[in-house]
């Protein structure tokens, strides 16, 4: 059961980076397309700067939620690393415990303001803004999951982070 899971999991995480590639791709792509119709023919470009903004948007609330390891976040961790293992498990679910009551009294509001976006389309390609940061509660939601595994881990006593081994 476990190994299945973990299969599972190493497979979401695999569509979670294509997903955030074929963004990126998508980002570049606009961009060159903005490039040559400016300045090779002469044509307006709006569209494609609209959608790198849509896809750099969709990138990093995307890559941030899904794609990047904790082992992978920046920390300030002078102070962190050196405190002892349980000390430093502590102060990971006391932070983990504020971001998700942050993220968690936020979320109603959050909720309520991109369905309220639904009235405002953007400029060029017309898409409803309440479609275009639908992706906004999903970060939320991933990031109030994610701390909440972070909690139950340094309360549990689970391995600590050194933050010179972050990046092995």
């Amino acid at each position: 059961m476990i190994s299945g899971a973990h299969a599972a999991a190493a497979w979401l995480r695999r569509l979670a980076e294509h997903v955030a590639v074929a963004l990126l791709a998508v980002m570049f792509l606009a961009f060159m397309c903005q490039i040559v119709f400016r300045y090779v023919f002469g044509w307006p470009t709006g569209w494609a700067f609209e959608l790198s903004m849509i896809c750099w948007l969709y990138v990093v609330l995307w890559g941030a939620a899904f794609v990047v390891r904790e082992a992978d976040e920046i920390r300030f961790d002078i102070v962190y690393s050196l405190l002892p293992a349980g000390v430093r498990r502590l102060g990971a679910a006391l932070a983990g415990l504020v971001l998700i009551l942050l993220y968690g009294l936020s979320f109603p509001a959050v909720i309520d303001y991109v369905a309220f976006l639904k009235v405002e389309r953007t400029t060029y390609l017309r898409i409803r803004f309440d479609w275009l940061y639908a992706i906004f509660p999903v970060f939320a939601l991933a990031v109030i999951a994610r701390y909440a595994w972070l909690v139950r881990r340094g309360l549990l006593g689970g391995k600590a982070t050194a933050p010179d081994q972050a990046g092995q």
